[in-house]
Order: structure tokens, then sequence, then C-alpha cells
């Protein structure tokens, strides 16, 4: 197997996948049970046969750089910092999954790539069942979130139930700092049975892990042995960001199995991109309720519809930052970030690395996390779905 020359390049050559069956990259222009082109091998505007070829050599070379590339430089840099960074961080001891990458449909978790379930206090040994639709699994607290709930601030609501009435009471800038006695972030609080839980990549190996699963224990195995650390090591700064290149190692083989059974799938004569059921609105119930739970790159992420009257009635999103940057609870339990960053040693507090290194490996994106008004404090668009 040739080895990749241009390392620099593999992001930007991976994406291309992304934006032949998605439109762009980023955000992809995916529509609702589909995609924004159809599959036809005989068809310049379509997903035809040259782009199949490409995205055919994309997957390998990226294969290739994974294997060759970033997991020996992954545990080459680790082997330098296991004592470290392979010691702290670590924060919260619960972590959930949602599972994705189906293999017989969303409605079957058994067969998910990526499985799905909660770990709880460490316990490898225990897989806890998720389950998004019942309400008192997921809610989300505002009790030191710039919001409003109609029932005060110290209940929790399923998102089915959930409310986003901003009421900013915070400081005004310039300020030195933040009073966590008072409201302090834009970030909700959600919870899974009153557990703080971290999502993202090693919540996902760790659940893989737990659950027996043979490419889990594999790639999770041999790492742990090629630096001579036990398997506690992997909870730490050092594991989430190991966490991210394993997970990636096993993604880029999914991502060629999957290619090939599309491949057969369309040598068969099925180039289907949708799932019609249940598309007309003519047959859905007059109050409808509907959940998708996936595992974005982040971690679980999840999206709360009530349908009335064929009109959308309540939209919640509980995305995986949300999980992980969120304020304390009413019970005073601290979220991923906060809670990972205890006992950090930080060798100059005027130039704080260590904090960053330890909140870079959650990858954070509080852009998606937050709801904001404009410099005014006025809303910038409300949109009307009749």
């Amino acid at each position: 197997m040739p080895i990749i020359s241009r390392p620099l390049n593999g992001k930007k050559e991976i994406v291309k996948v992304h934006t032949i069956f998605g439109g762009k990259n980023p955000h992809p222009n995916y529509l609702v049970g589909g995609v924004p082109c159809s599959i036809n091998i005989d068809e310049a505007n379509a997903v035809n046969a040259e782009r199949l070829a490409m995205v055919g050599k994309l997957f390998e070379d990226a294969k290739t750089f994974v294997d060759q590339v970033y997991i020996p430089d992954l545990v080459a840099i680790a082997s330098f910092y296991k004592n470290d960074w392979g010691a702290i961080g670590g924060g919260l001891t619960n972590y959930m999954s949602f599972g994705d990458f189906p293999t017989n449909g969303y409605n079957n978790p058994e067969s998910f790539k990526m499985p799905r379930g909660v770990i709880l206090n460490r316990d490898l040994s225990t897989i806890h069942e998720i389950k998004a639709d019942d309400p008192e699994q997921i809610k989300e607290y505002i009790n030191n979130s710039w919001y409003d709930y109609s029932k005060g601030d110290q209940v929790g609501l399923h998102p089915w139930d959930g409310e986003t009435k901003l009421n900013y009471t915070g400081p005004k800038p310039p300020y030195d700092h933040l009073d966590v006695s008072q409201k302090y972030s834009w970030v909700k609080t959600p919870r899974w049975k009153g557990y703080p839980m971290e999502v993202g990549p090693l919540s996902r190996m760790l659940v893989g892990y737990a659950s027996g699963r043979p490419e889990y224990k594999e790639v999770i195995d041999s790492t742990l042995k090629a630096l001579d650390v036990p398997v506690t090591a992997l909870f730490s700064t050092l594991g989430r960001t190991a966490a991210r290149g394993l997970e990636t190692k096993l993604t880029c083989d999914w991502a060629l199995e999957f290619f090939q059974q599309l491949l057969a799938n369309i040598k068969n004569g099925d180039s289907r991109t949708q799932n019609n059921d249940k598309w007309e609105p003519e047959t859905w119930p007059k109050l409808a309720k509907g959940i998708g739970m996936v595992e974005a790159p982040r971690g679980a992420l999840s999206h709360f519809i009530v349908i009335d009257d064929k009109k959308i009635g309540n939209y919640q999103l509980v995305v995986p930052t949300t999980w992980n940057a969120s304020p304390r609870d009413p019970e005073g339990k601290r979220s991923a970030y906060e809670e990972s960053l205890i006992g950090t040693p930080v060798a100059d507090p005027k130039v704080p690395l260590e904090v960053l290194r330890t909140i870079h490996s959650f990858d954070p994106c509080l852009a998606c996390a937050v709801h904001v008004y404009d410099e005014n404090g006025s809303t910038i668009h409300d949109l009307k779905t009749y």
C-alpha cells in the first residue's frame, strides 16, 4: 500500500466525499430523507460512476494516511505524555453514546457499528439503556443559564416540553470574572436520569469497548499495550485525544465497508436515496412527536420535534457541546468541561496552556450550544412555519 505524500492536504481531500454526497462542506445540503443529488451512473449531474470512483479513491487514501501516519504519530507522541496527561483531565465518570452507523435501520440500535448506551462511574461491566422518549431520562435545566421556564428555574424539562425564553441577567462588559453564584452561561444543562454526561469520541470508544465489540477491543487494547498503560489511562485528557484518533481508524474501515455495500446495491439496480414512508402530512396523526438521535463528531446529538395539526409546535436540540459545556445543575453537579479542570496543574496562570489542552480535547463548539441576541438584545430572526 503506497504511503500518502500529502498529509497536510488530508482533510481537504477527504471532505470531498462530503461535497459529493452532501452538496458542500461544511453544512451539507442534505434533504429530509435523502441527499441533494440522485444516484445515476450515466447522468452528468448526479452521483455518477466517475464521482463514485473518486469516493472510493478518497476512502482508500484516507485509510492509508490514518494507518501509516496518524495512528503511528499518535502513539509516538502519546508515549511522551502518558504519565502526565494520562492522569489528569478525566473529569466526569459518566459517558454516553447515542450510537450510529446502522447496518439494519435506525430502529435497531443493536445493529449499530457505534453502540448506544451509558456508562456510570466508569464501570465498564454495565451498559445502561437510553430511551430518549422517556420524560424522566433526558431533562434540561436552566438554574444557571440565562433563560426562563414558565414553571420556574429549578425544574427540568424534557425537550418535547422544552422552552427557550432568553433572559440575560449577567454582568455588562467589561468585567473581570463571572459570578458563578448567579446564572453564568448561555448553555442549558442537560442531564440523563440526573447524571451529568460526557459525550464525544471517548464516550463512544468506551461504550464500544464495554459492549465487547471485537473491533473496539482490538484497537484499544493494542494501543494500551503499545503505550504500556492500563485501561484507566483512557479517563484523561490524553485518553480523550487518543480516542479521537482510534475512532478515526475504525470509521475509515467502516467507510470502505459501507461504500462496497452501496456499489453492490447500485449494481443490483437499487439507487434509492430516500425513504418515502410517512412523507405526506396527510398520513400524520393530529399530534405527532419525533426524535432524531445520532453521533455527531463531537458526540451525542438529538433533535426533538412536536407537530400539532401538521405545524411545528415545538423544536428543541440538545447538541454535544450542550452536554459537555453546560453549567452546574440544581444539585451543584458540574458538567464535563468544569469537572475535567479540577486538579489540573497550571505552570503559569497568565498563560494557562494546560487548561486549553484539556478543553481542546473535547473539540468545543459553543456556537452550536447557545442561543443569542444581537448586540442590542433584539431577536434577529423569528421564523413562522405557517
